[in-house]
């Protein structure tokens, strides 16, 4: 009886097999595209060095100026780390034309002391165009950067994500998505957002300050890149703190800031915490040591200091 079951199981094998392989002789499956679809990471490690801070800092502005980048902004969020905000007629072009893509107009760029060896490491473009639902892969920009900076590896996710998990990306049930951001407060008119937006920057509210601003002609929008300078007074709302919390594996993600601030049609948007800090560090933990759990009231914090240097009511992120 045994005999005659394993028979039965190797014949029903073989004719699987046999079905299969008359499928694609036929053309009614493309091997092709029967491949594995590719998986993006978040960052690009594009070198790693001896030397000088100060000195690697400079010879990447250098290459990003003469390299067909537009610089928008410098940050210095903590020590020895230094981000670039960056953009270009072909990135502004890219973000004007997808909803919400205006807040890709500015990629970033970093340059991370760690150990000894500087880490010099970007976003990763193609990455960020999928995750804000863009039509524009933003390739070319990923090619620029790797030939002006270099490329070792990706990281910031073991495995990557694919494009489908990106397009619709959030963390897990109950956490945001692209689409539902911070909606921190509306004026009469698009100048009269951006001037109260350029006053709360200029007085530094809630610890929130101007790195630099874009703003995409033609389609009614103006981006702010921002930094959350709070400190002690608020560290939930500080990117020290923060990154104090969650950066701590051997490749850093100093590129995931600064964040930005989008004023559109007289209205004030950011992408919401839980949405933007997860789509930046997607296999950090939920729970235990350095986890989402340690950050659990940023969020909110980060909401209300937006809300503040904007003009709108924090209380409603005080929850």
């Amino acid at each position: 009886m045994y005999a005659v079951s394993v028979r039965r199981m190797v014949m029903i094998k073989t004719i699987f097999r046999l079905f299969v392989v008359g499928i694609i002789a036929l053309g009614l499956v493309n091997p092709a595209t029967a491949a594995k679809k590719p998986r993006y990471k978040p960052y690009v490690l594009a070198s790693v060095s001896s030397g000088d801070m100060a000195a690697k800092v400079n010879e990447v502005r250098n290459k990003l100026k003469g390299g067909g980048f537009d610089l928008v902004g410098e940050y210095v969020p903590y020590d020895n780390a230094h981000v670039f905000v960056i953009t270009n007629k072909a990135i502004i072009k890219a973000a004007s034309k997808a909803k919400g893509g205006a807040y890709a107009a500015g990629q970033r760029v970093s340059v991370t002391k760690d150990g000894g060896k500087i880490q010099v490491a970007f976003f990763n473009p193609t990455y960020m165009a999928y995750a804000y639902r863009m039509s524009d892969d933003l390739q070319n920009t990923y090619k620029q950067l790797a030939k002006l900076l270099g490329k070792k590896e990706e990281f910031g996710s073991k495995r990557g994500l694919k494009k489908r998990k990106l397009k619709k990306y959030h963390y897990t049930f109950g956490m945001e998505y692209f689409d539902e951001p911070y909606e921190l407060v509306s004026y009469g008119s698009q100048a009269e957002a951006v001037r109260a937006v350029e006053a709360g920057l200029a007085a530094k509210k809630a610890g929130v300050v101007k790195i630099g601003r874009i703003d995409i002609d033609g389609s009614g929008q103006t981006l702010f890149a921002v930094g959350l300078q709070a400190g002690t007074d608020n560290s939930d709302a500080d990117d020290k703190s923060i990154m104090g919390v969650i950066d701590f594996g051997k490749l850093k993600h100093t590129a995931m800031l600064p964040y930005e601030i989008l004023v559109k049609d007289g209205d004030v948007y950011a992408l919401h915490g839980r949405f933007r800090i997860a789509m930046a560090f997607p296999d950090l933990s939920m729970m235990g040591d350095k986890s989402f759990m340690n950050i659990m009231a940023s969020p909110n914090a980060i909401g209300a200091a937006f809300a503040t240097v904007s003009g709108g009511d924090p209380s409603k992120y005080k929850k």
